[in-house]
């Protein structure tokens, strides 16, 4: 591990008003999408699709890196524009999606629990040769009628952590995504509860010697049930946000990249802007995106 490289990649991730681009939609994810719009859905096809957005002129302007999925990581050196090394339209860190699917956990119906540790060391250093220099990991955690249990957010802010400090090991800045689904009408007073998870991952960060300076956050924003009759205002939500990060989020975390979450491109980017509109001056870490769907749906149905 070289702690400076990691606070140089975590730092360059989110500087210049630039975030992530996921594009680490799983086969089937990708081929759903394709089957919408009449696209054949072949290994040929999602390679030609992903291969076209990383050689979109001016992508550079404002991606910062990309993160991959399994298929499009083995396949790297096919595509027309290596991921790793800078070019007059892309200038971008890759990364891998390490996260297999979140499974039930045992004794604690309705939540969930990622699992998937097991021979990580091993699969790090094999990206790491590969030229990666971040990679992501997602914990979910269920909000609803009596959940999330304190067991889930222990053991999913542990498996973050854990995961976090085996990335480091390998020379990878640690993408920590802590993701809430909203599975009920969740009062809007109820927001302030987002904090909690976020301050046991960072406690379990702590216990696990993992170096703040070279990782990033990637949660979601604080927002109303989906279901939920009233949704709230741009700027109640990016104050919502912002105030809860601050009283969970260490000032030594470079940067915090929101995924979109299911919002619309327009409502996810319209709230990102607000935080940093009214925010920017007094934060400790850059505010970024690392948007899926938001980016790539328009563009797909265009």
């Amino acid at each position: 591990m070289n702690p400076q490289q990691l606070r140089d990649t975590a730092t360059t991730l989110v500087a210049g008003d630039k975030g992530l681009l996921a594009m680490d939609e799983s086969n089937p994810t990708c081929n759903r999408r394709f089957a919408k719009l009449g696209i054949p859905q072949t290994e040929e096809m999602r390679r030609a699709y992903r291969e076209m957005i990383v050689t979109t002129p001016g992508l550079g302007e404002s991606i910062s890196g990309a993160i991959l999925f399994d298929e499009t990581s083995a396949n790297r050196r096919r595509m027309a524009l290596p991921l790793s090394k800078p070019s007059p339209i892309w200038e971008s860190f890759p990364a891998s999606k390490l996260t297999p699917a979140a499974k039930d956990l045992a004794g604690h119906p309705g939540e969930k629990i990622t699992e998937g540790l097991d021979g990580l060391r091993d699969r790090l250093a094999e990206y790491s040769q590969m030229g990666a220099r971040f990679a992501k990991w997602r914990a979910v955690i269920v909000v609803g009628d009596g959940i999330p249990s304190r067991a889930s957010i222990e053991a999913n802010a542990q498996a973050l952590a854990r995961y976090a400090a085996l990335c480091q090991e390998a020379g990878l800045v640690p993408s920590s995504n802590r993701k809430c689904s909203w599975t009920a009408i969740i009062p809007w007073t109820d927001a302030a509860s987002y904090g909690g998870p976020l301050r046991t991952v960072f406690n379990q960060l702590y216990i696990q010697g993992v170096t703040l300076e070279g990782m990033i956050l990637k949660p979601n924003m604080v927002l109303a049930g989906l279901t939920c009759p009233k949704q709230e205002t741009v700027d109640e939500v990016a104050d919502a946000t912002v105030r809860c990060l601050l009283r969970s989020v260490p000032a030594a975390v470079p940067g915090i990249a929101f995924l979109s979450g299911g919002q619309s491109a327009e409502l996810a980017s319209a709230r990102l802007n607000a935080m940093n509109v009214r925010f920017k001056s007094r934060l400790p870490w850059a505010l970024a995106f690392s948007f899926a769907r938001a980016i790539q749906q328009p563009a797909l149905e265009i």
